[in-house]
């Protein structure tokens, strides 16, 4: 059977949200609460908001929310399913929304782990700076790089998983490789079906960060870093619920942060400036 190359969960956005459910909405719920505790402002945008589920989230607790993708399908589903926010197409690294700003910038599920480069993650916290208005906030939840590079590699043995939806069964095999080189970890995951469809094979990567690292990035573009912690969040274990405060350690899977913007506008030296794709 010939298989074919692509991401079936990216290119079929009701199965992501079969197979990754979220309903209590604790990724939307958690990111909201982060934006009161430290003030934002009521306009959001929603950077690598894939299905729209968190943007919507955001949208029902009162905010304007923008949501932006580079995947034309996952906006199409959003569109249709999670009503509210204002969807448009637009690059993790290179965005810009003319003389539009926002109070706050959310960007979770390791989105911006999709900067696999210093110059991509240049890109974004420069296009951040400059949509933000003065003091504004970056909230990101992601991979912590600490807890991969600082471990024995992933194991060797594929995981398997499924799960069943409208009647057919989905299986996965995934292999995880720690490129300390690139500071990638790289995911190879096979997916079957029992409806005859063709096996698909996804090739992906996130940039591996570390805590100090980030900081730094952070810092060369203005940001002040007020919490970079491991948890709670809305995928540790446990997992973040109302009245938790942020924690203080970074040694757990993942990774949760919140910066704010310059109070004044200055421009910062870039040797990569952004150019964007205009919605």
């Amino acid at each position: 059977m010939t298989r074919r190359t692509g991401n079936l969960l990216t290119d079929r956005p009701e199965l992501y949200e079969a197979r990754f459910p979220d309903p209590e909405r604790l990724a939307g719920r958690w990111a909201e609460d982060l934006l009161r505790r430290y003030g934002a402002g009521p306009a959001v945008l929603d950077l690598g908001c894939g299905t729209g589920r968190d943007a919507a989230s955001l949208h029902a607790a009162g905010r304007r929310v923008t949501g932006a993708d580079l995947s034309g399908t996952m906006l199409a589903h959003a569109r249709v399913h999670h009503p509210g926010p204002v969807y448009v197409q637009a690059d993790l690294s290179r965005f810009h929304f003319g003389q539009q700003v926002f109070d706050a910038v959310v960007c979770l599920d390791s989105s911006l782990l999709y900067c696999h480069t210093n110059e991509q993650l240049d890109g974004f916290l420069d296009c951040c700076r400059r949509t933000l208005v003065p003091g504004g906030l970056l909230v990101a939840e992601m991979r912590n790089g600490a807890y991969f590079l600082g471990r024995d590699a992933p194991p060797t043995t594929p995981a398997v998983s499924g799960f069943t939806w409208q009647g057919t069964a989905y299986r996965s095999t995934t292999a995880l490789r720690v490129d300390r080189a690139a500071q990638l970890l790289r995911r190879t995951r096979g997916w079957t079906a029992d409806d005859g469809s063709p096996p698909v094979e996804e090739h992906s990567a996130w940039r591996l960060l570390l805590p100090q690292e980030l900081r730094h990035f952070l810092t060369v573009h203005g940001f002040e870093v007020l919490a970079l912690y491991d948890g709670p969040g809305p995928r540790t274990e446990p997992p973040w619920r109302p009245g938790d405060e942020p924690g203080d350690a970074a040694d757990g899977d993942r990774l949760h942060l919140v910066a704010r913007a310059p109070a004044v506008t200055t421009p910062v030296p870039s040797a990569h400036p952004a150019t964007g794709e205009q919605p």
